[in-house]
């Protein structure tokens, strides 16, 4: 690996300094713990971020590390499209920015010319995404959700993204009115086979472009939070097996959907086809290392955008 010149790692320096306060909201005595300088080194990286115009509304510096672990990754797993952010120690249940990097990457997309079919998954990461978004006139565009948007207790489910994106992006959107998981196999089909569905379903087979979270699998994931599945079933489900989900499909360490009955209550949409579609996840933090690593190895995505530590744990596997 070449050796970075002085003024360059300066710079690489000050762009994480200026990450750390301007995206993650981190004090100079924290910044200077983390790169274990002083307040006064911290202090100036930030202002030299400032002055050498790395930061605007976004950071506008490609830290040399962290292209280096997206090219790692792109070579070993054959990804079209990698995203690394630095690490912020300290948000770990948070999606600190990877959700900033996830709209960089959605409005590059959205900007596109020729109509694009853009599906959508679910959870606490998209719709941190959404939130990053500015807004947009794309009518040229269509949008599907891939999940349903109704939660088990008949009410729009709150982390459901479709909605809150189209009416960023002012573009036509198609969501699903099924929940996430359903009782039983048989009214799953027998959900997916109504009219209303064909268009959906039409739609996310020929999406030109995915974006999806990757959720873990604890007595604590946002399943069970949310209310999908109860305690009872995800204990069944983790001494299966289990270690991440995506879209509520849930798969093994080795990446493979498992052999489960819940999986045969999933009414979600299958992911699209990593053939024709750019299929990318994004998730960050320690507790979705196991999930990140099953999806990766399975081929569920061939797009990820994640942030170093999670980077380093995939080279490391």
């Amino acid at each position: 690996m070449a050796r970075r010149s002085e003024s360059n790692s300066r710079l690489d320096d000050a762009a994480r300094a200026g990450w750390l306060y301007y995206v993650a909201g981190r004090t100079q005595d924290e910044i200077a713990a983390i790169m274990s300088i002083s307040r006064q080194s911290a202090q100036r990286l930030i202002s030299l971020s400032v002055a050498e115009k790395l930061i605007k509304v976004r950071l506008d510096h490609p830290i040399a590390a962290c292209m280096e672990l997206a090219e790692a990754l792109k070579d070993r797993f054959g990804l079209k499209r990698v995203e690394i952010v630095p690490t912020d120690p300290g948000a770990d249940g948070l999606p600190v920015g990877v959700a900033e990097a996830g709209a960089a990457e959605l409005e590059r997309w959205l900007k596109q010319a020729d109509p694009l079919v853009i599906a959508m998954g679910t959870g606490r990461t998209l719709r941190a995404v959404i939130d990053q978004l500015p807004p947009m006139e794309c009518p040229q565009h269509k949008i599907v959700s891939l999940t349903g948007n109704i939660s088990p207790d008949g009410s729009a489910a709150y982390f459901n993204v479709i909605f809150s994106m189209a009416d960023a992006v002012k573009a036509p959107h198609f969501p699903m009115p099924l929940p996430v998981i359903v009782s039983s196999r048989e009214e799953r089909d027998l959900m997916h086979r109504q009219p209303l569905m064909e268009t959906a379903i039409g739609l996310a087979e020929r999406s030109n472009v995915t974006f999806i979270g990757i959720g873990e699998m604890a007595l604590k994931a946002p399943l069970v939070l949310d209310g999908f599945l109860t305690p009872d079933e995800m204990e069944g489900i983790l001494k299966a097996g289990a270690a991440g989900e995506i879209c509520g499909w849930i798969f093994g360490a080795d990446g493979k959907l498992l052999d489960h009955p819940v999986n045969q209550r999933v009414a979600s949409l299958p992911i699209p086809s990593r053939e024709n579609s750019t299929v990318i996840g994004l998730a960050r933090g320690v507790r979705k290392h196991a999930a990140i690593k099953a999806a990766v190895k399975g081929g569920h995505i061939n797009g990820l955008i994640t942030d170093e530590e999670a980077a380093r744990m995939l080279l490391a596997g």
